[in-house]
């Protein structure tokens, strides 16, 4: 048996790719995009006549309208390959717009029921702001679920649940790098690896409490640089991995523990912490407190605004 297999005994394997062609191979239940996956896919030369054709059938619309669609275009060919959910994400200039947000989102669900997609195998991707948790618990309340993601510290989760979402993806690799970067020569990677990475420290501790509580919304880890990591969160909900780390996982034989346990996540002694929509000053005040949190979020909504831009000068060039 390969890690793969042994892993999916126990989480839900999800691809992190909006290369549809990659996905088969490894048979995930899901698959999750946002647009710089959208944007590398685009580029491939064997993607060209799929984004050629999306594109001139709606040459006339306006340039937001024609870069969703051709979002939900690879969505739909996705959720040709996996029987599970596809994540489709909202422009991330939006992060900080609330009814921004879900005037998208809506519009997404429009486009794939449009496509005669069911909306129960979508799964709205929104940065994981004061404002988009906001967002995700109006569309929750209209049945459009959502994938919370930039995701990065405690609060942000806790904030997520109470607010209904069905789904959020706490980064890893992200979470290493910043820690990495700090400590500079310091950093020791063998006494760090495992369970000692504060990435997989950081998801791990979500999902604990998340099963302490009984809190029904899914955590889906994300943001992986090597396969130890993905190793050391076996057990958890689900894990959304890019093809070259699962491509490392199916040519790797050997069994995978389960290092996250329901059991005792039920039995451990937790304080009940919550973050609530009369709970905006607590909240901002957590995440200011929390430097590597604060950074990697506005880095990653920055980051993600770029390659929004770049797949806005791709679509309009056409």
């Amino acid at each position: 048996m390969n890690q793969l297999d042994a892993l999916k005994r126990h989480t839900t394997v999800v691809a992190d790719t909006g290369d549809f062609l990659q996905i088969a191979q490894f048979r995930p239940r899901d698959a999750t995009t946002n647009p710089s996956l959208i944007l590398k896919a685009a580029l491939k030369p064997e993607y060209a006549p799929l984004v050629n054709e999306a594109i001139a059938q709606h040459r006339s619309r306006p340039l937001d309208e024609r870069v969703d669609r051709l979002l939900v275009r690879f969505g739909c060919e996705i959720l040709h390959i996996v029987p599970g959910r596809v994540s489709t994400e909202v422009d991330a200039r939006l992060s900080f717009d609330t009814a921004a947000t879900v005037a998208r989102a809506r519009r997404l669900i429009a486009l794939y029921e449009a496509e005669g997609v069911l909306r129960e195998r979508v799964l709205i991707k929104i940065a994981a702001t004061w404002e988009g948790i906001r967002a995700a618990e109006q569309l929750e309340r209209d049945g459009i679920h959502t994938n919370l993601t930039l995701l990065f510290s405690f609060c942000q989760a806790v904030a997520c649940a109470d607010a209904g979402v069905r789904l959020i993806s706490p980064f890893v690799g992200r979470i290493y790098d910043w820690h990495k970067a700090r400590a500079g020569a310091q950093w020791d990677e063998a006494a760090m690896a495992g369970p000692n990475d504060p990435g997989v420290q950081s998801v791990a501790r979500i999902w604990l409490h998340y099963k302490r509580f009984g809190i029904r919304t899914e955590v889906m880890g994300a943001s992986f640089r090597h396969t130890g990591q993905i190793l050391a969160l076996a057990g958890c909900d689900l894990l959304t991995i890019s093809p070259e780390l699962l491509a490392r996982l199916t040519a790797t034989p050997g069994e995978v523990l389960r290092m996250l346990d329901e059991d005792e996540a039920r039995r451990a002694d937790l304080p009940e912490v919550h973050y609530h929509t009369r709970d905006e000053a607590a909240f901002r005040l957590a995440l200011n407190d929390d430097a590597m949190a604060t950074e990697k979020l506005a880095e990653g909504i920055r980051l993600f605004c770029t390659d929004a831009l770049r797949l806005d000068a791709l679509v309009s060039g056409h």
